[in-house]
């Protein structure tokens, strides 16, 4: 499978980004990584251009609500395949945030699958099931 990947907005937490793509290169992936300071836009184009199955976008700094507000938007006006996963993960809040009030948040601007402050693994491991389950 093919996966997008990178930090979005002005984060620039390189580690982060290089674990990911390491992480799921290691399970079989074919990734192509974008790195830090990634627009939506971008993470689009790219999906588009190499026809991924999967645009996984992380972000560190808590600030990734303000950059991913259109992706529901965006996902209706580019020609995307249906079953794109569209997936969120890291710290996704500044400041305190509770699960039960940021995944339905980022649900809601179109992500499947969202992390907040989930271990890496732990979230690999439910995007392969999620995946799984919808074949």
């Amino acid at each position: 499978m093919k996966v997008v990947t990178g930090v979005v907005g002005n984060d620039i937490h390189v580690v982060a980004n290089r674990l990911i793509d390491i992480s799921l290169q290691a399970r079989g992936f074919e990734v192509f990584n974008l790195g830090v300071n990634t627009s939506l836009e971008e993470f689009i184009d790219a999906v588009v251009e190499t026809d991924a199955d999967i645009l996984l976008i992380s972000s560190l700094n808590g600030e990734a609500e303000g950059w991913c507000r259109d992706l529901q938007f965006l996902r209706s006006e580019y020609d995307l395949r249906e079953d794109v996963v569209f997936v969120i993960g890291g710290n996704l809040a500044v400041g305190e945030a509770k699960q039960d009030d940021i995944i339905p948040k980022y649900r809601s601007y179109g992500f499947d699958l969202v992390f907040h402050q989930v271990d890496l693994n732990t979230g690999l491991d439910a995007l392969e099931q999620y995946v799984k389950e919808r074949a």
